[in-house]
């Protein structure tokens, strides 16, 4: 099976009210833990290289990461751009074989956001991608990605037909209470998904496609672990699993997830260190890294997405 895009992915996944997962990939273990995870429950996955993994492992690298575990896996599998941040990387990633971009111009006023989107969609569906654009603006960091909490902003429902049908874009990332990173709420707060603005965009924007990004819910065992094996990570807590849920029940295809799996490949490694501190070869402790983002991802298909047995 070849690299395929979202589009089945997405169609599948609406009428069937679940969520595909797309999850952060930035070396080998970490893709091979999501694929393994994946392949054994029967889900398609998406495998998606932000900025900061571009930079680290290099377009091409991951490219062929991912066409190793496409070779040796039966489901479908798309590889994506995420948050990219101008024309010309979402051109480079077309061009190197990426099946979808990102294009995220949110950040820009409502009608370059209109102009940039439709000029990456363009190209796009002339080579054969698909691509997905943002409105609104989540709060948080996560590699080039910076919004303070004052600059974050809801996605406005009156918007949304109207940028779609000029951008001609095939999925849409909305803000509706989602962070991006690992400390999103501090202990204490009710983190709550506005799922009337989703229920509003989903209304004027019947059986399209819609992203939720920011979407780690920061599991405390892994939290615990790397603290007790000399971390010192701050309290936070996650997006309540639940309300992802929810959201994966009605319009929302697609859903990402990355801090929680930084968070387990180190605390399998600080575990591992910690219980042979004289091991000295990466395929020790790396590998019990793997074991944990494989475990978060099972996790995730069965109880958040709800995409197991949909390949």
């Amino acid at each position: 099976m070849a690299l395929v895009t979202t589009t089945e992915m997405f169609k599948k996944a609406y009428t069937g009210g679940y969520a595909v997962g797309a999850f952060n990939v930035n070396n080998m273990e970490i893709v091979q833990g999501i694929v393994e995870a994946a392949d054994e429950l029967h889900s398609p996955v998406i495998l998606q290289a932000s900025a900061g993994a571009r930079k680290y492992a290099k377009a091409a690298y991951l490219k062929k990461l991912v066409e190793a575990a496409v070779d040796t896996t039966n489901i479908p599998i798309a590889l994506h751009l995420d948050h990219g941040a101008d024309f010309d990387i979402c051109k480079e990633c077309i061009d190197g074989g990426f099946t979808s971009v990102m294009i995220d111009a949110s950040s820009k006023p409502f009608e370059e956001n209109i102009e940039i989107s439709k000029r990456v969609a363009d190209y796009a569906h002339d080579k054969g991608a698909v691509v997905e654009a943002e409105l609104g603006t989540l709060a948080g960091i996560e590699d080039a990605v910076q919004v303070a909490d004052d600059k974050a902003m809801f996605t406005d429902p009156d918007q949304v037909e109207e940028f779609v049908k000029k951008t001609g874009v095939d999925s849409l990332a909305i803000a509706i209470g989602t962070s991006h990173g690992a400390y999103k709420f501090k202990p204490g707060t009710d983190p709550k998904l506005r799922l009337d603005i989703l229920a509003e965009v989903s209304k004027r924007l019947p059986g399209f496609p819609i992203v939720l990004h920011g979407s780690s819910s920061v599991p405390q065992k892994y939290v615990k672990i790397i603290n007790e094996h000399g971390g010192a990570l701050a309290d936070a807590i996650g997006i309540p699993e639940e309300q992802l849920r929810e959201a994966a029940k009605g319009a929302v295809c697609k859903i990402n997830i990355d801090s929680d799996l930084r968070l387990g490949m180190t605390a399998g490694i600080r575990e591992h260190l910690q219980a042979h501190p004289d091991h000295f070869d990466p395929r020790q402790y790396i590998a019990d890294g793997r074991v944990y983002v494989k475990e978060i991802v099972h996790d995730k298909i069965i109880n958040v997405l709800g995409s197991e047995n949909k390949a």
